[in-house]
């Protein structure tokens, strides 16, 4: 089931990072007193009484000479909320009252269908809690009054949300290999998709899935059936990229979380980006296996050495999914294009592998003969057994006397020692340090 997306809108400078960070337990959208700080995407994970979201602080507009400026920008990243989002947060300032931008929001606000809740930030005492009334007049229903700073309010407000979310519901695609298909707008992720499904001929169903930002194609192959998920098809407006960019990364992570398998389309003729490099840490980071497609390859000036350097190039810039195949395609004229289903099984199949106990020990036993971990003012971490304790992803514990001496680049020594053990290609994996204690000693 797709996670559900919180957008928070408003005019600048009345706490929405703040509250944002609030909700996440992080300092990860930049908060500052100079309005319109908040220029860069923010797709962020929180949850509240065991229900997971994704938050999206949309920023403000920065005011300039022209208020039919500023007040038409305001009105379209509300309108790209409104589109995407399952329920918005209107922020308003409860120290300055209503103003013309609060009332232009919310008179658009009060057109759609959406939840929407009326958050006055900023009361940070007893005596504030009076002006969050105000904002009855906005005609959005009763104002939550909270303070983004210390924390007030903010649990009632959140019951409240989670409420607007439904029950949970079961996943009716389980026994289907689920493939989001994802990457930047333009890069071909609709015509890889079609190509798929046109190529097998055996397409059982084409309907819309579960949200209203992705298409899910049901496909069949002998005995094999598969979920297409295609994120493409995001609405541009001018002027609106820096809103409809943030709610097109959300879509990637939607469809990141629901999926078995990520296919990650890139350009061949721009190369790798910067949201790029974005979409692959949300692939690693959500421990899904990953297949790398370099796309529209047919237009490429190509010599001797040209797949060869653009495999460096895209190993270097895409570090955090090294271990993903690559296949170099074009949609437009099929090449290769079979591969990218046999890459993404193969992808799957590893990330489902698990390695006998006797037989993993004895491979950290010799990666630790050939590298003792680093010591520290003389004292070294010992491991004494390991096992693995899950897939999706491969997942091993390291029984270890101090797990703090545990360096990102041993761990990454470690892991690159069990690839070239047992293979791993296509999957993440991850190796975690805990200290051994009494009751572990049998092991």
């Amino acid at each position: 089931m797709p996670l559900p997306t919180i957008a928070i809108v408003g005019r600048p400078n009345v706490g929405k990072s703040t509250f944002t960070n609030r909700l996440v337990g992080s300092r990860a959208a930049i908060v500052h007193d100079e309005p319109g700080v908040t220029r860069d995407r923010q797709y962020l994970k929180s949850d509240w009484n065991g229900r997971d979201f994704i938050v999206v602080d949309t920023g403000g507009i920065v005011p300039g000479v022209n208020d039919d400026v500023i007040l038409r920008g305001i009105r379209e990243q509300a309108e790209v909320a409104c589109e995407e989002a399952d329920t918005i947060l209107m922020m308003v300032d409860a120290k300055q009252g209503i103003t013309p931008i609060d009332e232009e929001v919310a008179q658009f606000l009060r057109s759609t269908r959406k939840p929407v809740f009326v958050v006055a930030n900023k009361v940070d005492n007893v005596e504030l809690e009076a002006n969050a009334a105000e904002f009855y007049e906005l005609g959005l229903g009763a104002p939550y009054g909270v303070s983004s700073i210390h924390g007030l309010g903010i649990g009632d407000l959140l019951d409240d949300i989670v409420k607007t979310f439904g029950p949970l519901e079961a996943d009716e695609t389980a026994g289907e290999l689920k493939i989001a298909i994802v990457g930047r707008p333009n890069v071909g992720k609709s015509s890889l998709t079609n190509r798929l499904l046109g190529s097998a001929r055996m397409i059982v169903a084409d309907e819309a899935g579960t949200t209203r930002d992705a298409i899910d194609s049901l496909l069949v192959v002998g005995d094999r059936r598969y979920v297409l998920v295609d994120t493409a098809g995001i609405r541009r407006r001018a002027k609106v990229q820096y809103g409809v960019e943030q709610f097109a990364v959300v879509r990637s992570l939607k469809a990141i979380e629901r999926a078995d398998v990520v296919v990650m389309v890139i350009d061949a003729i721009d190369g790798v980006t910067e949201q790029d490099q974005r979409i692959a840490g949300m692939a690693d980071d959500a421990g899904k296996p990953c297949v790398l497609v370099i796309n529209k390859w047919d237009l490429v000036d190509k010599d001797t050495y040209t797949m060869e350097a653009f495999k460096k190039d895209i190993r270097d810039r895409l570090h955090h999914v090294d271990y993903a195949p690559m296949i170099f395609t074009s949609a437009l004229s099929g090449q290769r294009v079979s591969k990218v289903l046999e890459a993404a099984e193969a992808a799957h199949a590893e990330a489902a592998r698990r390695i006998t106990t006797g037989l993993l020990n004895q491979v950290v036993t010799e990666a630790i003969a050939l590298n003792p971990p680093p010591t520290v003012r003389g004292r070294g971490m010992k491991v004494y057994y390991t096992t693995q304790v899950r897939d999706f992803p491969p997942t091993f514990l390291l029984f270890v006397n101090d797990p703090t001496m545990a360096t990102q680049s041993y761990t990454r020594y470690l892991e690159n020692k069990l690839r070239a053990a047992f293979g791993f290609s296509g999957t993440p994996i991850r190796v975690v340090f805990r200290e051994r204690r009494e009751k572990d000693r049998h092991q």
